[in-house]
């Protein structure tokens, strides 16, 4: 049995919460977690006892703020905050996207600041290692209070109510996707009564960034893999181009000193150590490339360092306590604040989103060269056709890309520039950084499929070069993608082809070994 993934307070990392959300590795409350839960909770009820006024436990919410509770409606209070707030509209999010929420909801309310009873996160624990994964819609996060919508339909799963997918603690297929079934029906199912919310906790369920964090550290994963790819694309067109490798010289990008240029510079050298194609074409009369060519570690790695500050911002937030107010057991102290707050996300997410689309925009040039052979000297039939004219060849590929680039042009506009107010005016900047984290979302799966055209395109064009190899990075992904798709000999729908592509680098098919980077 796989070794449970122990929630001690310490931060979760991508890789934790990928293993959790899409393998289905189980989860479990450290010793010390429980502690400091139960510490939490103690402060709490010692508040409660003594009928202090303390925001959304003896008080309502946002605007209602004012209006003090009684302790005997105070139960009844938290159940109202989670029915009346599961206001979420859309399609559903999937479910490795629902299991990172689960994930970093029991993690944050695990470091004791929340003032839950340890039954709460031990119940968020459960529905994750027993596979009830609660249906939450997709859009309804202003990304300022915490996710609060989608965070309610997580908590009306909890209290027996809702939707729900059970047994799916792993990816399923298209085949054999479980329907949604009522709450109460889901935890039966996977032996788990309804829980009855005790003071605080309801509040606890909603306010958090769990969303936008959740999200974005499955966004940061794909996306590592699908820039690693990219790379290998761009390497593959170098190639197939016939463009010259002296734009890799370490001694240009040490002079620039940018980290990502530097670094993917390197790694292009490595997939291209050892190419045969330079030597075939030394009397080129091209004096330099074009931009697609000769700046892919400029843009690309650019594109390194956009990942690597966004990588910063989720990572601290995977170690974050995001719930209002918080409860500090030493003394205590109920803290009335802000840490719900989306904007640190909301703009690394944006960032993501932008990122996207200025690399699969270079891609779609690195397309449009191969398929249009803009010099004679590239060797390359008109569309990449092997009887131009009787067949079209992949002509039609890159007018697909050249619409997904313009898609995502829409997509990477910021989100988190267009604040909307709400709970009458209390909450007046809000992130937006919910439809952020949606748009990365739709963004990736569309640069996944420019770059895999560009695969498709840089396999195709390396053929017409036969006998003559690339580097054995380059040959080692070459291989990769004959291993889904067939060279082209006559005409057929490529549309299978791009599919069967952005499954491979979404695998991961296309982080090649090198020797050198």
């Amino acid at each position: 049995m796989e070794t449970p993934l122990e929630l001690s307070g310490a931060p979760l990392t991508v890789e934790e919460v990928v293993a959790v959300a899409r393998g289905g590795r189980p989860v479990a409350l450290a010793p010390t977690a429980l502690e400091r839960i139960a510490a939490g909770r103690a402060a709490v009820e010692r508040v409660v006892a003594g009928e202090r006024v303390c925001y959304g436990v003896t008080t309502g919410f946002g605007a209602l703020s004012k209006v003090r509770i009684p302790p005997e409606a105070q139960s009844e209070l938290q159940h109202n905050l989670v029915r009346s707030h599961a206001a979420g509209t859309g399609q559903p999010l999937p479910p490795d996207a629902v299991r990172a929420m689960l994930l970093l909801t029991a993690a944050s309310l695990a470091r004791g600041a929340s003032g839950v009873r340890p039954e709460l996160v031990a119940a968020l624990v459960a529905l994750l290692n027993r596979g009830v994964v609660p249906l939450v819609p997709s859009r309804g996060s202003v990304g300022a209070s915490g996710d609060l919508a989608p965070l309610a339909h997580i908590a009306l799963v909890l209290i027996g109510e809702g939707q729900a997918l059970a047994d799916a603690a792993r990816p399923a297929s298209a085949l054999h996707r479980p329907s949604p079934i009522p709450g109460h029906e889901a935890l039966a199912r996977a032996g788990l009564a309804p829980l009855r919310l005790a003071a605080k906790e309801g509040l606890a369920l909603l306010n958090g960034t769990h969303l936008m964090a959740g999200l974005g550290a499955l966004l940061l994963y794909d996306a590592g893999r699908l820039l690693r790819a990219a790379e290998v694309a761009a390497a593959m067109s170098l190639d197939a181009a016939l463009g010259t490798h002296a734009p890799l010289d370490p001694w240009l990008h040490e002079l620039r000193r940018q980290p990502g240029q530097i670094a993917c510079a390197a790694r292009l050298r490595a997939l291209l150590a050892g190419s045969e194609l330079p030597a075939s074409h030394r009397d080129d009369p091209r004096v330099q490339d074009p931009y697609s060519l000769r700046c892919i570690p400029q843009v690309l790695g650019a594109a390194r360092d956009a990942l690597a500050w966004a990588e910063g911002v989720i990572a601290a937030e995977l170690g974050a306590v995001t719930d209002n107010p918080l409860v500090r057991a030493t003394d205590d102290a109920v803290l009335s604040g802000g840490n719900f707050h989306g904007q640190p996300l909301a703009t690394a997410l944006d960032l993501l989103a932008i990122t996207l689309a200025q690399v699969a925009g270079m891609s779609e040039r690195r397309t449009y060269l191969l398929l249009s052979a803009w010099e004679p000297e590239m060797h390359l039939p008109p569309f990449l056709a092997p009887r131009p004219g009787v067949q079209s060849g992949l002509m039609i590929v890159q007018y697909t890309a050249a619409a997904l680039v313009a898609e995502l042009r829409a997509l990477a506009q910021p989100a988190s520039i267009a604040s909307l107010p709400t709970s009458a005016g209390m909450e007046d900047w809000n992130s937006m950084g919910a439809t952020a984290a949606l748009q990365a979302m739709q963004a990736l799966a569309l640069a996944r499929d420019v770059v895999a055209i560009e695969l498709l395109c840089a396999a195709q064009a390396l053929e017409v070069h036969r006998p003559l190899r690339s580097g054995a990075g380059v040959e080692a992904a070459y291989a990769r993608v004959r291993a889904r798709v067939p060279a082209l000999t006559t005409d057929r729908p490529p549309a299978p082809d791009i599919a069967a592509l952005a499954d491979l680098i979404a695998e991961g098919g296309l982080d090649v070994p090198t020797k050198d980077a």
